[in-house]
């Protein structure tokens, strides 16, 4: 534990910071997730309104910093290009 004030400080910054990354993250794979259930499912609309979600969740994560803006975009385009595929036939 940190002894130094200006360092019990930085600690209580840095596990507060972790706690809100860690919902970030957490809740985008969740969205991922339901995108990925709907796609096996084969519900188109259901697939279209969940890859929006975690579209919307993964640019917000990205912007906040949790989440490198390339990673981001990887994820959503691999989710896009299922959901295009599963369209398609």
């Amino acid at each position: 534990m940190a002894n130094h004030p200006s360092a019990v400080k930085r600690a209580k910054q840095n596990d507060k910071r972790r706690a809100r990354n860690r919902h970030v993250v957490s809740t985008c794979r969740t969205l991922v997730k339901k995108v990925r259930a709907a796609v096996d499912s084969a519900d188109t609309g259901a697939a279209d309104a969940a890859l929006a979600d975690a579209a919307r969740a993964l640019g917000a994560a990205a912007s906040k910093g949790v989440l490198h803006k390339n990673n981001a975009s990887r994820r959503i385009g691999r989710l896009a290009a299922a959901v295009a595929a599963l369209k398609k036939g």
